[in-house]
């Protein structure tokens, strides 16, 4: 199997084939964990650390139980309450984690490149969880996996990602991937809500819902995440819904076979409706959540392959 990261840090440095690697196995671990014994001694005698800077009940416990069912010694730090709120740098804090020895370091943090700093300080493999407005890779991995087994395939389809693409390391990490492997993207949503230098982004961008969903085979949601604005991005949630909020007129001119995708937390009423996002024909919004645990299984598994490679050649530091 190729996959030759040390750490995973983004999308940006994988190779179409290394992602096709990671959604193999993670095809091979949805089958272990719909399976009665969920317990394997993959990462057994590896030790896991959780570091979740910023709170996400969802991804963190997504990584535990991958962690714990491929038999790793799994540890969750405290951040909020960690030495970091008493003045400890990011670099004390590598060093503090180099003399505990872990393997797997499991990394959520505000800022951009946070993850990618520790990485290069830490004696471990690193897993970025989502940095600040960077990247979210196994959330653009776990998507991944979602429309290939839905559609049958992950090229030449046509998916839009609608709403906060601003604020959205979702969506970045999307986009990366999904134009890797040959899709044509369509980015939806308020001008206000759009990044600087979209034209850079090799994709088609609307500011109407139905030109940018029409005929496409994947509407992917976005969070309208107002914890990263400081100012006024729309009007108002309701005239946000009534505009870019995904709903039955709207979702109408899609393919009649589209999908629905939403990375959670939803905002029912405000990105989606409710009854389309409990649309069993139409939505694969709870298929994302298990396909999250079987795809950061898959990517522990590979780093770790790596990571004890490299130990017993002497060379990993």
């Amino acid at each position: 199997m190729t996959f030759r990261q040390k750490h995973l840090l983004g999308i940006e440095p994988l190779h179409p084939e290394e992602i096709r690697t990671v959604l193999d196995l993670a095809d091979q671990y949805v089958d272990f964990n719909r399976g009665s014994s969920k317990h394997a001694d993959t990462l057994a005698g590896l030790t896991q650390i959780n570091m979740f800077f910023e709170n996400s009940t969802r991804t963190q416990a997504s990584f535990e139980l991958a962690g714990k069912r491929l038999g790793a010694d799994v540890m969750n730090m405290a951040m909020q309450a960690s030495s970091i709120k008493k003045g400890e740098t990011l670099i004390d804090t590598a060093l503090t984690l180099n003399a505990m020895h872990p393997d797997l370091l499991v990394v959520r943090h505000p800022h951009s490149g946070a993850v990618d700093l520790l990485a290069q300080k830490v004696n471990c493999a690193v897993l970025n969880a989502g940095d600040g407005r960077h990247e979210h890779p196994t959330q653009a991995l776990l998507d991944a996996l979602t429309i290939r087994r839905a559609k049958g395939q992950l090229h030449r389809l046509n998916i839009a990602i609608c709403g906060d693409i601003a604020h959205s390391r979702v969506a970045r990490s999307n986009i990366l991937l999904l134009g890797k492997m040959e899709n044509r993207i369509r980015l939806v949503g308020p001008p206000t809500l759009m990044p600087a230098r979209i034209d850079e982004f090799g994709v088609e961008v609307y500011d109407d819902m139905r030109e940018g969903l029409r005929d496409v085979d994947v509407v992917m949601m976005l969070r309208l995440q107002r914890e990263r604005m400081d100012g006024g991005f729309i009007p108002s949630e309701r005239e946000y819904y009534h505009r870019f909020g995904l709903d039955a007129d709207k979702l109408s001119v899609a393919k009649p076979d589209a999908i629905v995708m939403h990375p959670g937390p939803m905002n029912r009423g405000v990105e989606i409706d409710g009854e389309i996002a409990d649309d069993i024909t139409r939505s694969v919004i709870q298929e994302q959540v298990e396909m999250g645990v079987a795809v950061r299984m898959a990517a522990m598994d590979l780093l770790a392959r790596n990571l004890r490679a490299k130990l017993d050649e002497g060379r990993y530091a």
